[in-house]
Formats: structure tokens, sequence, C-alpha cells
């Protein structure tokens, strides 16, 4: 992780003196495990070039958190990504620059806009290359994105998320400086440390003189403060923000459905022919707070199995945390529920949550994680009422689904099988980029014509006929966010 500083011109020399290092000196610090070094590789008096450069020590980014035994830790992109990390190493060094206090000779550069070129990298980032390059052009600088040429020996995606980020404008050091450190925390959207009102001085002092008039400060301050009692303050302190327009934000978010206004309601009344693709109904309403889609999914898989007739036994594969199996322990009839989950972390936060259920009003069944896989048979999940994919094909290589399917309907015959998966052509009502996914892990995502084709296959030679509906808000010509799909096994003999 790095960035490049850039000057040139009659003044460029100035520039040292702001960022108050000597180009004869190396400057290379270790503090927390963290080794911070600045060298100038360029410095004349008309031109300079400084190189910053951060190389934390990969067990101590993992050292004391609560997957301290989880092997799979270590698997992640911190070491390497120039996110709120980066900038976290490098503050102490900068601190001269970003505070505008140089020695006092040099107190009136402050203000001066030098020629820069900023170059920084590499960024992991889930908006499309229009938001990126949006949010610095609207600052004045021209924006150049690379990417490295993608190698890979399967078919996994055409072009990599990383991007390497130059800008080129007139700007001053330390305005240049705090729009990096307020603004590359919005391209990784991770941040390592606990989120306080501490955000929302930073977003001020970070933001002052350009963020009030940025077109993306929306984007900007909900990617910052994350959670909606922090952006209530900071509304409250600065003025309400403008209604979201849910092309500018992240595809996660707007998987999520943070932006959503719409709840959704399913027709009990209406049987539908096997095959047929039908839709959960949604009502805009515009008094109510947002419902993320993540709900709407839940209350779409809940009211389904609530109106099966054999609903006692249930399996939620995949089942993470335990929120759906939470849902599910609430509907009248259910006695048991198999969370099945590989995650061990997972599995502990899900026992942390199913433990508040007890003695609950309406809890009618508790339950009960489990270790499993997909990729493993376990005879104890064979001929249950019910069993629940929510989100979990779409994690796995499209390959080894056909295996996986006849496992679920020839082994293991639910009497319903649920499944829900993303609907791909709606990522371009996200103003997603053509080939990009929802979430880092997706391996795949289908279109509806691609789900029901599939769906063909897997059903064929089974006692298994299917529907599928769509949940979340329609777009014409798009359909909805996610496609779920009912698997209903049918007695010997019948038609």
């Amino acid at each position: 992780m790095h960035l490049i500083i850039q000057a040139s011109g009659a003044d460029a020399a100035v520039v040292s003196h702001l960022l108050a290092k000597n180009p004869g000196n190396i400057y290379d610090r270790t503090d927390k495990g963290v080794r911070v070094r600045m060298v100038y590789t360029r410095a004349t008096s008309s031109e300079t070039e400084v190189l910053i450069h951060a190389e934390p020590d990969p067990v101590d980014l993992v050292r004391g958190s609560p997957d301290g035994y989880d092997i799979t830790q270590y698997i992640n992109d911190r070491e390497f990504v120039t996110s709120s990390l980066f900038c976290s190493y490098i503050r102490s060094a900068l601190g001269t620059a970003l505070n505008g206090k140089p020695k006092e000779e040099y107190a009136k550069w402050v203000d001066h806009p030098f020629d820069l070129q900023l170059s920084f990298g590499p960024v992991a980032s889930d908006l499309p290359d229009r938001v990126v390059e949006e949010l610095f052009s609207h600052l004045g600088y021209a924006v150049t994105l690379e990417r490295e040429e993608l190698s890979y020996s399967f078919d996994l995606k055409k072009k990599s998320s990383v991007r390497r980020i130059i800008l080129r404008g007139q700007e001053t050091v330390q305005n240049a400086l705090r729009q990096l450190f307020l603004l590359i925390p919005v391209l990784d959207n991770y941040k390592h440390y606990f989120i306080s009102e501490d955000e929302i001085d930073k977003i001020k002092r970070y933001g002052d003189g350009w963020l009030e008039t940025h077109p993306h400060k929306e984007l900007i301050v909900r990617r910052t403060l994350r959670f909606a009692e922090l952006i209530r303050k900071y509304e409250s302190k600065e003025g309400t923000l403008s209604i979201p327009d849910n092309k500018l934000l992240s595809a996660e978010e707007v998987e999520e459905g943070r932006d959503s206004l719409a709840k959704a309601s399913i027709d009990r009344s209406t049987e539908v022919p096997r095959g047929v693709q039908t839709s959960v109904q949604t009502d805009v309403i515009t008094d109510d707070p947002p419902v993320r889609l993540n709900e709407l999914r839940y209350r779409a898989i809940t009211e389904v199995v609530a109106r099966l007739p054999h609903r006692q036994r249930i399996v939620d594969m995949g089942a993470g945390e335990g929120k759906l199996s939470a849902r599910l322990a609430t509907i009248a009839g259910v006695e048991s529920i198999l969370a099945v989950e590989p995650s061990g972390q997972s599995r502990l936060r899900a026992m942390e949550r199913f433990a508040k259920l007890e003695g609950r009003h309406g809890v009618v069944a508790m339950p009960e994680p489990i270790i499993g896989s997909l990729f493993y048979f376990d005879e104890q999940l064979q001929h249950q009422d019910v069993m629940i994919l929510c989100e979990v094909i779409e994690h796995i290589e499209a390959y080894r689904l056909d295996g996986i399917m006849s496992t679920l309907l020839q082994e293991y015959q639910p009497e319903v099988l649920i499944v829900t998966t993303p609907n791909k052509e709606y990522n371009e009502v996200y103003a997603m980029e053509q080939e990009s996914f929802r979430h880092h892990d997706h391996r795949f995502e289908w279109t509806r014509n691609e789900l029901a084709e599939r769906c063909a296959e897997w059903s064929a030679d089974t006692n298994y006929t299917y529907t599928i509906q769509g949940i979340g808000e329609h777009v014409e010509g798009y359909g909805q966010p996610t496609q779920m799909i009912i698997f209903e096994r049918r007695e010997e003999g019948q038609q």
C-alpha cells in the first residue's frame, strides 16, 4: 500500500517543507508492527516526488481478534490494499501537512495550490468506475484508473475490482491529503476501528471547503459514518441530507436495500403452475423507514414456510449467524430447526442469538446450531419438511452445483426446498459494472432465464415441481433484485 505525491513547477521544492520531511533523509519508522517509510525519489527546484509506503505485519493485523482460532482470518487483502488502515498508518508522518502547521516561514504556502499528481493503490472498491471517477473529478482532478491484467485459468470474472488511482490537478497539499484521508476509506468501504462521533468531527475537518458542495456528499457521509444514529447526529448538525440516489451507492449497500422503500407481501390465494415465474408484490411507502433487502428475503421465506402444510422440521443450510433461523422459530407448528453452518465463529454468534430466544413470547422451537456443509453428506438432514438455502448457492462454483442439487433433491429429499439467489439483470439498476458481482465472494450471478433453465435441469427426473418468485422492488425490464425458487416434492404417482 502506497501513496506517491508529485509536485511540479517553480515552487515544487516547497512541498518538502509542508510535509516537514527533509529530502536528504529517509523517514523509516516502525510502530505497533507497522513499518512506514517516506522516500524522496525526486527533489529539485522544479520537481518533488515522494513515496509513502506502509508495510504492516499480517499476524498483528488479526492478533487478538474474535476469530483468533480460525486460520481463515489470515486470508484477506488488508496487508496490501490502500484503505483506512493505510491512512491511520501514515497519519502521524503527515501530521504537519494535514494540520497545515509548517515552520513559520513556510506558513504562507499552506494555501498555495501546486500542480500535483497523486498516485495511490491498490484500492479494492465495490464502486463502479464511474462513481470512483466522479468522487475526484468533482474536486477538479483529472482521474486515471489502472487495472492489472487478470490471468485466471478458470472463468471467474473479466476484470479485477482492484484499481490503482492517479489524480492530476491544482490543489494545496493540505486539501489534497485531507481529501484522500476522507475518500480512501469511502472507496474501500472498510473501517478497522470503532466508528464513533469522532468520525463526525473528522468529516467536518477533512471535508471543510469541498464536501458541502460535492454532488456525492450523501454517499461519502453514509459510507463514512455507517450507522443510522451517527448519520442522524451529523444531519442534525449540518442540516438534512438529500434523498440518496441508489445509483450512487455501492453494490453491497444497494444489495442490503438501504435505499429501498418497498415492503414485501406474498399473494397466498394464487396457485402457480410448474416453472412459471411470479413476483412478490411490493408496495412503495414514503413515511416508513427503509426496508433492507435482507429483511424482505426473510419475510418472504417465513411467509412461504408459514403456509406450508408440513413445516414441523426445518433445515436452514448456511445459517450464518442465525438471523433467519431465529425468525423461523416463531412460526406456529414448527417443532425443530437445524441451523447448519461451517464457520465456527458464525455458529458462536448464532448460539448467542438463540440463547436470547429462551422464554421469549411467541418462540415455538429453539434452533439448534450444528456444524455442516453442502459438500459433506449428513444423514440427519434427510427427509426433513423444509430445507432453506438463503443466498447460499451463489457462493459455490457453478460447476459444483449440479452435484449439490442432486444430493438435495435425490438424497436429502425435503418436502419443500427453498432457494434464494441474486437476479443478475437487476445489477444494472444499481449502476454496477457489467461483470461485477454484488459481493466479493459470489462465484456467479444468474439472469432470470439462466436460473429458470438450471431449475428445469435440476428438477428433471425427480419428484419435484418448482415455482420461481421475485423479492424486492420491481423495475420494468429488470425484474426484482432477488429470485426465490420453491421446489415441492410430489407424492409417488402424483402428476
